[in-house]
């Protein structure tokens, strides 16, 4: 019993680790201009491309890496988005 509230105690603590980081990325995306986050898209999904490619040929050591930059992609996205609209 005493196992498992540990690992539960630890789970918690990497998913507020993840929080937070996700958080100071969407904070660092509103300093941003339009400009700046239409390159850094284009510089993500060439990098997407690239992870997906070798991820094709041969097993990535993280496939979650993949997963992680598309959620970037779409974060960014959805950041610049929201400037063009005025939110």
């Amino acid at each position: 019993m005493a196992i498992i509230r540990g690992l539960l105690a630890i789970i918690s603590v990497l998913k507020i680790v993840k929080m937070s980081k996700r958080i100071e990325f969407v904070k660092s995306i509103a300093a941003l201009s339009d400009v700046e986050i239409n390159a850094r898209i284009k510089e993500d999904q060439l990098r997407l491309k690239k992870l997906e490619f070798a991820h094709t040929i041969s097993p990535l050591e993280n496939p979650m890496s993949i997963r992680d930059l598309r959620k970037d992609l779409a974060r960014l996205q959805t950041a610049l988005k929201k400037k063009q609209l005025g939110f």
